[in-house]
C-alpha cells in the first residue's frame, strides 16, 4: 500500500532529524528561551505551505503564549495560490512586514521554507539579520542547494540564518515514485517541519523552567477551566502580541 510506503518515508525521515538535527534545534531552543525570559518575542514566518508553522505554534494547546505568528494573507494559498506564487516572489514585501510587526534586534525569529529560494523568505531573513534579530531557518538543505536562488542578492535563506534547521526532504519536497506516474506525491516537509517546530516548543518549555520559570502554556478551550486560563494569559500579554 501506498499510504504505508509514506509512513515508512516519514519514519525513516524522523529518524533523520533525530541523527543530525538534535543540536541545533537545541540552540534553537536555548536562543528562543533567552528572548522570552527576557520579555522579548518569538515570530514564525512562512509563505505559501510554510506559513502552517506559524499557525501551528500560535494559540495552540500545549503551546507558548509569547509567539508572535506572522500571517500575511496575500503570501499564503486561500485568496488564491497562483497569487501567493507570485506575491512570495516580490521585492520588497518582507520589509512592510517586519515593520508591521515591530521586529527588534532582541527578537527571534523561525523562517520556514523548504527551497530556501524565494525572495520574500529570503528578504525577511536579511532585513532581520541587519535588524539585529536572531535568524533560525527550516528548511530543506538538500532542496536549497539543487536550486538557483531568485533574490536579487544572490543568496537563499540558508546563507541568512544564524542556525539552519533541516528538515531532511529531498529535492522537490515528494518522496513516493509509482511507477506509471512521471511526478512524485508523499510530500514531507509539512509533516516533518510541524515535528521540528513542537520539538523546538517543548525544548524551551524545559529551558524556561530550569531557569525558574513558569512557562505561558496554552491548555485546550475543550476541557474544563481551560478557557479561563488562556483568557488570563492573553490579557497579559495581548499588548505585546498583536494577534490576541
Amino acid at each position: 500500500m501506498l499510504g504505508s510506503r509514506y509512513l515508512e518515508a516519514i519514519r525513516e525521515l524522523c529518524g533523520k532529524v533525530e541523527k543530525t538535527q538534535l543540536e541545533n534545534i537545541d540552540r534553537a531552543a536555548d536562543i528562543i528561551a533567552e528572548a522570552i525570559s527576557n520579555d522579548n518575542t518569538l515570530h514564525v514566518f512562512g509563505t505559501g505551505h510554510s506559513h502552517i508553522f506559524a499557525e501551528e505554534m500560535f494559540y495552540r494547546a500545549g503551546g507558548l503564549v509569547t509567539v508572535n505568528p506572522i500571517l500575511e494573507s496575500a503570501l499564503m494559498l486561500h485568496e488564491g495560490a497562483l497569487k501567493s506564487t507570485c506575491i512570495e516572489r516580490l521585492h520588497g514585501y518582507a520589509s512592510i512586514l517586519a515593520d508591521e510587526h515591530r521586529i527588534t534586534a532582541d527578537d527571534v525569529i523561525i523562517i520556514a521554507s523548504n527551497s530556501g529560494r524565494n525572495i520574500v523568505p529570503v528578504e525577511m531573513a536579511e532585513v532581520c539579520r541587519n535588524l539585529g534579530a536572531t535568524v533560525i531557518a527550516l528548511t530543506s538543505v538538500a532542496h536549497s542547494n539543487a536550486v538557483t536562488p531568485r533574490h536579487h542578492n544572490g543568496k537563499k535563506l540558508l546563507d541568512l540564518a544564524d542556525i539552519i534547521i533541516d528538515n531532511c526532504g529531498v529535492f522537490g519536497d515528494a518522496i513516493l515514485e509509482i511507477e506509471k506516474l512521471p511526478s512524485k506525491t508523499g510530500p514531507t516537509s509539512t509533516v516533518i517541519g510541524a515535528l521540528i517546530v513542537n520539538m523546538i516548543l517543548a525544548e524551551v518549555v524545559e529551558k524556561l523552567l530550569d531557569k525558574g520559570l513558569e512557562p505561558p502554556v496554552f491548555i485546550s478551550a475543550n476541557v474544563e477551566g481551560g478557557d479561563a486560563h488562556d483568557r488570563a494569559l492573553i490579557e497579559k500579554y495581548r499588548e505585546q502580541y498583536r494577534c490576541f
